[in-house]
């Protein structure tokens, strides 16, 4: 996570400070699970049934602090709380595709072979 504490001096490769930013094994994830559309925590928790709910509530709070998916919560019974990307968040969309790309055409076709 990149916090306001993180001085910008300190990261200078620009691979390293999007690693900073979205690395990890569940951020990737969840911003190509919520890249389209807007989705509810319960949704994105069933489409990536492997992370524990403490996780992604965590991954999720990160990632809305780094100011790439937006938190809205509605004041209804039961609550609801939608999650969707920010401008900053769609700007990673070409990256997202360029990894589905390269996991599709060196990891999912090769495994059918």
């Amino acid at each position: 996570m990149v916090t306001s504490s993180t001085k910008r001096e300190e990261i200078v490769c620009p691979v390293t400070a999007t690693i900073e930013l979205i690395g990890g094994k569940w951020k990737p994830v969840i911003l190509y699970c919520i890249r389209a559309d807007t989705r509810r925590f319960g949704e994105i928790a069933s489409r990536i049934p492997s992370i524990s709910r403490k996780v992604l509530t965590d991954q999720l709070k990160e990632l809305e602090q780094d100011g790439l998916i937006l938190r809205e919560q509605f004041n209804e019974t039961p609550p609801r709380v939608e999650y969707s990307l920010t401008e900053r968040g769609k700007s990673l969309a070409p990256v997202l595709s360029e990894m589905e790309k390269w996991g599709m055409e060196n990891i999912i076709l090769k495994q059918e072979v």
